[in-house]
């Protein structure tokens, strides 16, 4: 028998390892579950795609925002499309949502859509260069307000470096990130520009989710939601010709199974409310014909929009295992809201 300094055999001092990392796992595990019982409830608004219609919708939006106010969330997150890809994108335009956005009396967070930049250069849009309405974009709603949201009560966010309309905060011990991942195929391909300016973004993107993730990892955090403006999974299963966004559903397929834990992914791009579990292990599809099993720690959240001018209030419960709820919630009729005064 080898015996190792101090008269202890190796198979004893291997069994000495296994005994302090059990004892290390299971002092994860409990740290966990302390965390999980210590976060308390909260509720946050998820909406998008709105107001569209213009200058109509300016009304239906701002009664929706009285309605959010009255439940107190504890922010609102808006996944783009402050217009419809028919309207111009003026500078009033855009300066019009951005005084609505301060209507709110808790934070709203706001990231992008495409017919905000990327789809402007049609001719119902006003033909503007679309890399200029993304600075102007960037100029107004992100540069002028720095490093925290927009409403009556902002909050302070994390900015991504070099691309400062990603943003990352935390609530209840729950990290939640926004990533500027848009529809329109993620603005890739229609001039060489647009493809240059589709590189770097998806790039910083990205880096972006993976360290979101790597921060929900280092403090242990119960859950992750990240919003943006695209359905991923727009005509799924996901065509092979939608190269823009193959690398945002690998990357979140990647770090979501990595992390295990309950992901809330939050967009809109389609308009209507849909909530289900469409991510899978592959992300992208793999090869016609071949299934992916999904991602079960992973649900997604389309939100309703263009017409359908509502919000979904998400609840959040880190001691739940399921951690997320969800309900509708719409503004009433102004003639009903007179008659009840």
């Amino acid at each position: 028998m080898n015996v190792a300094k101090g008269g202890r055999s190796a198979g004893t001092r291997r069994v000495s390892w296994g005994h302090r990392a059990t004892l290390a796992l299971a002092s994860s595990v409990a740290a966990a579950l302390l965390a999980s019982a210590s976060a308390a409830p909260f509720k946050f608004m998820a909406l998008g795609d709105m107001p569209y219609t213009l200058p109509a919708d300016y009304a239906r939006f701002e009664a929706l925002i009285g309605t959010v106010n009255t439940l107190k969330p504890a922010f609102t997150v808006h996944v783009g499309d402050i217009k419809s890809g028919s309207t111009p994108c003026t500078d009033e335009a855009f300066l019009k949502v951005r005084g609505e956005f301060g209507m709110f009396d808790g934070p709203l967070v706001y990231t992008p859509g495409d017919n905000e930049w990327t789809d402007c250069h049609r001719e119902k849009a006003g033909k503007y260069d679309p890399l200029e309405r993304l600075a102007k974009i960037r100029e107004l709603f992100f540069t002028s307000q720095g490093a925290q949201s927009f409403g009556k009560q902002p909050m302070p966010l994390t900015r991504q470096p070099g691309l400062i309309e990603n943003s990352r905060w935390n609530h209840e011990g729950v990290v939640f990130g926004t990533v500027h991942v848009i529809g329109s195929n993620n603005g890739m391909e229609r001039t060489p520009q647009s493809t240059a300016e589709y590189f770097t973004r998806n790039a910083a993107n990205m880096d972006w989710i993976k360290a979101t993730f790597a921060e929900a990892k280092a403090k242990n955090a119960p859950a992750v939601v990240i919003a943006f403006q695209a359905d991923l999974w727009y005509g799924a299963p996901v065509l092979l010709t939608d190269i823009g966004l193959r690398d945002t559903l690998t990357t979140l397929a990647a770090e979501s199974k990595t992390y295990g834990k309950p992901v809330l992914l939050i967009h809109g791009d389609s308009h209507i409310m849909v909530i289900d579990h469409p991510l899978t292990e592959a992300g992208a599809m793999t090869a016609l014909g071949q299934v992916s099993p999904p991602l079960r720690n992973v649900t997604r959240l389309m939100v309703m929009g263009e017409s359908d001018v509502g919000a979904v209030e998400v609840s959040v419960d880190p001691a739940d295992p399921a951690v997320f709820g969800f309900k509708p919630v719409y503004s009433k009729p102004a003639a009903a809201s007179a008659q009840g005064k």
